[in-house]
């Protein structure tokens, strides 16, 4: 029996942070090269050079301003940015590797569906088959100012609508078939009519007629990744994701998450195996244990108290630039009342008599996925134990450095989990698809 590999995909954003908010701040981070096309092509390069199944990037379409009214503390003290927009940056990293994937997030709140379908069409050919789409029903209302609308829809209308922008994208990626694409000059025949057909799509919110302009890619349609963790999101979820990223604090976490999800997968005719569900977490080396542990001690310093208070209100809703930081974090859960995105902030902290500022910090530090701190026998014994224990199909990977976390974790980490024979040392086939099916 082929023994099952691990999967391994990077998280990436166009700012200065990605979930640790005091990153950006070391010493061995660069950040000089943030608007530079030579800081994406090395980054590229290294992932795929450790076999990474893909890369992706997370995307916020607008600027954090709920903490004191203002974006101010997100932009001077470098909080979760997106200053380029992904698609323009996916076709150069695209021409300087060859197999790994490249993900991009794309919101069905905002975006039509032809769009969409065309530009990750065309990507899809410009990678020869290694384009994921990282579909969110975006619920930010900063998000729907700048799109023009006054108020976001319900989540459960928000997942309706996307998943039918999931079906009527699916009809016109089918509307070329394989093979329309004939280009005989001799024959005068370019493209055969009797492949190419409307897709007539019309749902309740979406209506599209097609074709697409696009020719069918080389992997038919993209990489579907998805993050909902809802009830809503996770059978959104089951119903059309190959890649699911999750935000889960410790093993047993993991474990019920992989397990429900998993679950749910048959009430949509889908075998488990055909989606991979990989957690979040942050990885620190050293040369020992105790460096790994100053060294993780100095990057969590990084962070400002005052930016993880931005991020923390941004999160939950409700600005907290009027609280003292000092004050005792069980007064504001109780002086905020029952929320679920409270009762997140609060989870793996509450018990530890945390003041706001410290649990601000401390979520600002991984967004409380978990911190793998240790040599890099120690990480691979850590992702080995939770990839063995069914807490995961394996893990997004996020930097607390850049690009140097994931320089050093592919030089060190990578070859310990080839040898125990738990991941790749080549890539079998060309798309992302086939590295999915590994």
């Amino acid at each position: 029996m082929t023994q099952r590999k691990m999967h391994l995909v990077a998280f990436l954003m166009t700012g200065p942070t990605c979930h640790h908010h005091g990153a950006w701040r070391h010493p061995e981070t660069d950040i000089d090269g943030i608007l530079t096309p030579e800081r994406y092509e090395h980054i590229a390069r290294v992932l795929e050079a450790g076999c990474f199944d893909a890369l992706f990037f997370a995307d916020i379409l607008g600027i954090y301003d709920t903490y004191a009214n203002s974006y101010d503390t997100m932009l001077e003290r470098g909080g979760q940015l997106c200053l380029l927009d992904p698609s323009v940056i996916l076709p150069i990293m695209a021409r300087v590797t060859e197999r790994i994937g490249l993900g991009l997030t794309y919101s069905t709140t905002f975006y039509n569906p032809y769009q969409i379908a065309r530009m990750l069409g065309t990507l899809d050919h410009m990678s020869r088959g290694r384009v994921a789409w990282n579909v969110v029903a975006s619920h930010s209302s900063l998000e729907a100012k700048n799109f023009g609308l006054a108020e976001m829809p319900s989540r459960a209308e928000r997942y309706d609508r996307a998943d039918e922008v999931l079906e009527a994208c699916g009809a016109l990626w089918d509307s070329w078939e394989d093979g329309a694409l004939v280009l005989d000059k001799k024959n005068a025949r370019f493209v055969d009519p009797s492949k190419v057909h409307y897709a007539n799509y019309e749902g309740r919110w979406i209506k599209t007629r097609g074709p697409l302009t696009v020719p069918r890619s080389p992997q038919g349609r993209p990489v579907i990744m998805q993050a909902g963790s809802s009830d809503r999101g996770r059978d959104f979820g089951a119903r059309w994701g190959e890649i699911i990223f999750t935000l889960q604090h410790q093993k047993s976490d993991m474990q019920a998450f992989y397990s429900d999800f998993k679950g749910r997968m048959a009430r949509f005719g889908r075998a488990p195996e055909s989606c991979v569900v990989l957690p979040s977490i942050d990885v620190v080396l050293g040369e020992t244990e105790s460096i790994a542990r100053e060294r993780a001690h100095y990057v969590n310093e990084l962070v400002h108290t005052q930016i993880g208070m931005a991020c923390v209100s941004g999160q939950i809703g409700v600005d907290l630039s009027s609280h003292d930081p000092d004050m005792p974090l069980q007064d504001v859960a109780t002086e905020l009342g029952s929320r679920g995105s409270v009762d997140v902030i609060l989870q793996g902290t509450e018990a530890e008599g945390l003041t706001l500022g410290q649990a601000a910090r401390r979520f600002a530090t991984s967004e409380l996925c978990p911190q793998l701190v240790g040599t890099p026998e120690m990480v691979a014994d850590r992702l080995c134990d939770l990839f063995q224990d069914h807490a995961c199909d394996g893990f997004i990977l996020t930097p607390t450095t850049f690009p140097g976390m994931y320089e050093e974790f592919c030089r060190s980490v990578v070859p310990i989990l080839q040898e125990r024979g738990v991941f790749r040392k080549t890539y079998a086939g060309s798309t992302l698809r086939d590295h999915l099916q590994d």
